[in-house]
This record gives structure tokens, sequence and C-alpha cells, in this order.
């Protein structure tokens, strides 16, 4: 039956492409010296990580719309590290991370500016009915495998499947520090998913399966999920923004100090007035 459930969750992964008004101040345009003109017919490498995959997406697909001549390749999403790697070696442009730099990675060639912030949300398959909230402790009993059917939550008489993230990835690391704790055991049946992408498209697909991903993607995707309240606090835009839902990553834009033409005029829509509006109806709040 477990065999059964992964080759699901492997063919859902296989066919996915990855993947209230809110007051701002707008940062003044980025004065970077570019190293040379952008042709005609110009192109940019991006980059991400798992985590902020929805903001690059949000933008770039924004942006190209816009800028007819210049054509945006989206390269394939990783850890943080691996787009800070890329962006010192001119293989990307343009990356978002769910982090901010550390002195040791920045060696003087990047520049770095937060943009954003984004809530983390914890949610389930259209199948589990009757759930729309959980506590702490319902997180903890579910995460760890204590808690194995959703009937005992208000649900159906249902399996709980847990889709979950390896503990080096930021999902994982701010369920544990804000809701799981740091010595909770995990779930002996639980999936476990490399890029939160992967994750997102397991969920859509697998019933009665609960996983936390970004609640920026589930919005600007539209998904068929229910997202859960935590401790009766949803996982909105607006609360984020009044600091009442603690599950947030900062999202930071980097780019290496001599970008080319074509780089620079997207970095200086990336924080301009239209740029801002594009994240804030995906879901995100605009820090920068």
């Amino acid at each position: 039956m477990k065999n059964n459930f992964l080759l699901l969750v492997l063919g859902t992964i296989s066919l996915l492409g990855l993947p209230g008004c809110l007051a701002y101040t707008i940062s003044p345009p980025v004065t970077t010296t570019p190293t040379a003109a952008s042709p005609i017919g110009t192109s940019i490498n991006i980059g991400s990580s798992t985590s902020t995959v929805a903001l690059i997406q949000v933008l770039a697909k924004n942006y190209e719309s816009t800028s007819k001549n210049t054509k945006i390749n989206q390269l394939e999403p990783g850890q943080s590290e691996n787009a800070i790697a890329g962006v010192k070696q001119q293989i990307i442009d343009v990356a978002a991370v769910s982090k901010t730099l550390t002195p040791e990675e920045n060696d003087g060639t990047l520049e770095f500016r937060e943009i954003a912030r984004d809530a983390l949300l914890v949610a389930t398959h259209p199948s589990v009915t009757g759930v729309k909230n959980l506590t702490t402790q319902d997180l903890k009993d579910i995460y760890s495998g204590t808690l194995t059917n959703w009937k005992e939550l208000g649900g159906p008489d249902a399996k709980i499947l847990v889709l979950d993230r390896p503990e080096d990835e930021s999902a994982k690391r701010l369920l544990r520090k804000h809701y799981l704790g740091t010595d909770l055991p995990n779930a002996p049946e639980a999936v476990v998913f490399r890029k939160e992408g992967e994750l997102i498209g397991a969920i859509q697909s697998t019933p009665h399966s609960i996983g936390a991903f970004s609640l920026a993607y589930a919005v600007s995707h539209n998904l068929p999920v229910n997202r859960l309240s935590l401790d009766n606090i949803e996982p909105t835009p607006a609360n984020v923004k009044a600091g009442k839902y603690p599950m947030v990553r900062t999202i930071g834009i980097i780019w290496h100090k001599n970008p080319s033409k074509s780089a620079l005029e997207m970095i200086n829509y990336i924080f301009s007035p239209s740029g801002t509006k594009v994240l804030e109806q995906s879901g995100f709040v605009v820090t920068q």
C-alpha cells in the first residue's frame, strides 16, 4: 500500500511544472553601473531557492510581458547557497533567496536587498473536510505520527498522510522553531520532499495529505487546497504584516555588482511601484 502511495506521489512530481492592500516604501533605483549595453533580444538568467520560486516566477512573468525584447530564462531552483554561488560566477543575473547573506557568503562581488516576507502555510488536500484549525499540540501529534487519523480532529475517517521537508530546509526549520520544537521525532511514514514544488504537486493530488509551503504560491496560483489556521490565527498577508502569524520567511534579491544593462533594468523593475504591486497582489508582504 505504501509503495502505491509513493508511486502516486512520484507520478505527481513528474507532472509538476516546477512550483488586503498593504503599505510600502519605494526604494530608489539601483545605481550599480552596468557592464555593457543591452542589445535587442537579450536574455536574463534568473534563479531562486525552492522556497522563493513563487516570488521570482511572479516577477519574471510580469517583467517579461512589459519588456518585449528581453527573454527570461528561469534556472532550476535549488538551495539558497546554490543561487548565491551562481550569481558570484555570473551564471545567474538575478536570484531570490530566503536568507540574509552572511559576511562569509559575500566576497564583495554581490549586492543584496530584502524585498518581501512570505508566510509558511500549513494546508491539506480538499478531501480533508471539517478541519480548519490546528493547535500547536495537533501539529506536534501529526508531524510525530502520534495522531494518525483525521477523525480525531473532526475530519473524515481516513489516515493522515504527512508530506514533509528535510531538516535543513527553511520550511522545516520554521515549523520546528514555532510549533514542533527541536527534539520532536518525525512521523515514521512521512514522505520527505527535497523541493517545495514537489510537495506542492503532491498535496494537490494526494487525498488526506498535509504539508507546509509558501502562502504566496497558493495565492498566486489559486491552489485548490485547504489553508489551515494555526492556534486560531489565519495565514493571511494582513496577519503577517501585523506580526500575528509567526511562520514567515524573509526573501531577498541578490545580483552581481557589475550587472548587464538588461539585468539592471529588471532589478529596477523589481524594486519599482509596478514590481511592488504585483507582489502584493500575489500574497507577499513587501518590506523594501
